[in-house]
């Protein structure tokens, strides 16, 4: 009888085995990211400026042309490329550093937050090794973003200190923005190293901007021009596991953000009068101006076993605004493919 039992769990195993060999590559990936500025690799987390972002992703892959007006316009790269379709849901929350003062502090980041959709196309040219990644996001900054709901119910849950300023954040605003990537790879070697280089613009409502970055991958892990589904789970019967480092550089020209100015015939805080030293003439504070040049980077592990991965990041960046101080925020992402 134990050599029946035997036989017939090997015979399942092997079956089991077999049927997960023929497997076609994951043509669907679910993505869940949050950033936090108290996650920290260091045990020194904050509760200021950009506090916490949270996205949630669905990209695909379809056999067919999407029918989608939007789609057609966004460029891909080459007849060749694989294309990677998506939706998603962001919401980003910033906040002064005493989030326990009512008061409107002109000498602090701003209450603010956006909520908005985006409709994605990630297209990959594996044989020449680029990239376009384009993005259409529509949403709104403002009190309709939930985002003193959301920081209300998640200081709640964890017994932390109520924030008690929102009431001065901006007035709604729409945002309706288009974000453009470009990448291509400049090094690397065997599937142990890629150093890929990039270029961003970012026109709208929301966000204008132009970036510059390169992103190194460092570790086990699958080509970066496969995809963006290849790259966060295992390829047909191989590659099960991948494991990697990433590291990525950025510099950014900004000539607006909605979170920090508020958005366009948006309501805003009424200036206060701050009184100078005796004999001089009070005068009226308001927000710091944006800083135009942005410098980061970001680094951390990525862990991909089969079909799920989760990577963490650390991000640090000079300061948005004038005269006010640097920002550095942690990350979770968890993703599933099928």
């Amino acid at each position: 009888m134990k050599k029946l039992l035997h036989l017939l769990f090997l015979l399942w195993f092997n079956a089991v085995n077999s049927s997960f060999a023929q497997q076609e590559i994951p043509k669907h990936l679910v993505q869940a990211y949050w950033d936090d500025d108290y996650i920290s690799f260091y045990g020194h987390g904050t509760d200021r400026a950009y506090t916490n972002g949270n996205k949630f992703n669905l990209f695909y892959i379809k056999n067919k042309s999407s029918n989608f007006l939007i789609d057609r316009f966004m460029p891909k790269a080459g007849d060749s490329s694989l294309n990677v379709l998506g939706f998603g849901l962001t919401q980003l929350i910033f906040t002064p550093n005493i989030i326990a003062n009512p008061n409107f502090q002109p000498g602090d980041y701003p209450w603010s937050g956006s909520l908005y959709l985006t409709r994605s196309l990630y297209s990959y040219n594996e044989q020449q090794k680029y990239s376009f990644q384009s993005e259409l996001d529509l949403g709104v900054n403002g009190p309709a973003s939930l985002a003193r709901q959301a920081q209300e119910i998640a200081h709640g849950l964890v017994s932390y200190q109520k924030p008690k300023g929102w009431s001065n954040q901006f007035g709604n605003s729409l945002i309706l923005n288009l974000n453009f990537r470009a990448e291509k790879q400049l090094l690397h070697h065997s599937n142990f190293l890629e150093v890929i280089g990039g270029g961003e613009l970012q026109a709208g409502t929301g966000i204008n901007a132009a970036a510059a970055y390169s992103l190194i991958r460092i570790g086990k892990m699958n080509p970066y021009f496969q995809g963006l589904i290849s790259q966060y789970s295992r390829s047909g019967a191989r590659n099960k596991i991948q494991i990697y480092f990433i590291f990525k550089p950025k510099v950014q020209w900004v000539l607006s953000n909605i979170l920090l100015q508020g958005g366009i015939n948006a309501s805003r805080p009424a200036p206060i009068l701050v009184s100078g030293e005796t004999g001089t003439t009070p005068s009226l504070e308001y927000y710091h101006p944006i800083k135009n040049f942005i410098a980061s980077y970001s680094y951390g592990p990525v862990i991909v076993i089969n079909r799920f991965s989760i990577s963490s990041t650390m991000t640090s960046t000079t300061p948005l605004m004038r005269d006010l101080y640097n920002l550095t925020w942690g990350n979770f992402t968890f993703n599933y493919a099928f």
